[in-house]
């Protein structure tokens, strides 16, 4: 199904921006705090005391943004209507010692983060990204954006039997980017890193280093109907949700809920942090907007009661090429609008009334939209969705949009999709 007639690739093309821009989870929260800024939200710190006022919010913590838009007329038992999202995607991540290297070549020295396609990173140019802390304990962002890294793969000749057996990759030995040519000398990377961010070396006590495909997002097809490009999972949502947020904020005093984002990290490795989604962040800030407007506890848990939250992650389109690993009956195709994710054991959090509300936000938008269930014989994933409704009470819906190549260094959507994405993430907020 196609949607051209309503399509704005205006917010596409602005998606692109959004994730060339946002290499680690730090650039991205920080370019979603730029926007809301840009739409009359103001920063609050958790270490301060907070005003029950009307207007918009946001908290920032790691690669973590929280925000939330309190329209006149709240009371402190007004119920919340959040999109979820996360921040963080499948990568490489540096190491404590980061200098290695071996036979007159120097290295990186990486981890493995979250669940990774490991061939996609190989023979990429790349770059390096996340941030330093420097000794006062602030930190600056780190963003190197030319080809600096690469993870060479084997050449054919040295392993002839590659195209028939498949590629094996040992995830300590095969996965180190080399760098340059020389002697390894500690402390180097850092020194790099130090010059290229304009700090002394001797002023960074700790970083949160990562590296990333240089090659920016593309249109792709005859028609440019579909879009390459890194992080989608789930840096299309976390931008949707910006979006959306900043509409329902428009509406100002004619909202009847509390608008929000949750944008977490950590997703990919469980959420078992403090800026995770399985951390008590989302519900200290709620608590805290509801204690700031002069609330009980008792009105703190009549909001809870009434609040619903979209999680929203990609899912998976349909493979041409491996069709028979997808349920029969359920093949969510790309520019087919959002998809509505169903696990009976609640690897996902929706059931029939979350269907329900995700189908009239639908509705109002006029936006079409998929239904996706795994095959029975394949493992499901899962998402923020049932963390959030089981660590908070939160009614809980798992949406998304349909991709391919999910947790590959370059994953594919369609071009209209996020666009239909954000116009029901704002019909939604808009209650």
């Amino acid at each position: 199904m196609t949607n051209s007639a309503r399509f704005d690739r205006g917010h596409t093309d602005d998606l692109m921006s959004f994730l060339a821009a946002s290499p680690s989870p730090y650039h991205a929260v920080a370019n979603a705090a730029e926007r809301l800024e840009k739409a009359g939200f103001r920063q609050v710190a958790e270490t301060d005391a907070w005003d029950g006022e009307s207007g918009g919010r946001y908290v920032l913590r790691g690669g973590a943004i929280i925000a939330w838009y309190v329209p006149e007329g709240a009371n402190a038992a007004t119920p919340y209507r959040i999109v979820g999202a996360h921040t963080d995607s499948p990568n490489l991540r540096v190491k404590p010692i980061p200098d290695t290297g071996a036979r007159g070549w120097r290295q990186v020295a990486v981890e493995i983060y979250g669940g990774t396609l490991l061939n996609t990173w190989l023979d990429r140019d790349l770059g390096l990204s996340g941030r330093v802390t420097l000794a006062d304990g602030t930190h600056r962002l780190v963003h190197v954006d030319r080809a600096l890294l690469r993870v060479p793969q084997l050449a054919v000749h040295l392993d002839r039997s590659v195209n028939a057996d498949g590629l094996k990759l040992d995830k300590q030995r095969h996965m180190t980017p080399i760098w340059g040519l020389g002697e390894v000398a500690e402390g180097d990377l850092i020194a790099f890193v130090a010059e290229e961010t304009g700090v002394p070396a001797g002023d960074i006590k700790g970083w949160d280093l990562m590296v990333h495909s240089i090659e920016p997002p593309a249109y792709l097809g005859r028609d440019r109907e579909l879009v390459a490009g890194p992080r989608m999972d789930n840096l299309l949502s976390v931008h949707a949700g910006t979006a959306a947020l900043t509409a329902a904020a428009a509406r100002g005093s004619a909202l009847t809920s509390i608008p929000v984002l949750a944008a977490f990290d950590h997703e990919e490795n469980g959420s078992q942090s403090d800026t995770g989604a399985d951390g008590p962040l989302l519900g200290t800030v709620l608590e805290r907007s509801v204690f700031a407007r002069g609330g009980s506890y008792e009105d703190r848990a009549r909001a809870f009661a009434g609040t619903i939250c979209l999680s929203s992650d990609t899912g998976h389109a349909v493979h041409p090429n491996y069709s028979e690993r997808h349920e029969p009956g359920h093949q969510p195709m790309p520019n087919g609008g959002p998809i509505l994710k169903v696990n009976v054991n609640q690897r996902y959090a929706t059931d029939g009334s979350g269907r329900a509300v995700f189908a009239a936000a639908c509705e109002r938008a006029d936006v079409p939209w998929q239904s996706f269930v795994s095959n029975n014989s394949m493992p499901c994933g899962t998402t923020i969705g049932p963390i959030t409704a089981a660590r908070h009470g939160i009614a809980t819906v798992d949406i998304g949009v349909a991709i391919l190549s999910m947790h590959s260094a370059r994953e594919l959507c369609g071009a209209e999709d996020p666009y239909l994405l954000a116009n029901a993430l704002t019909a939604f907020l808009e209650g």
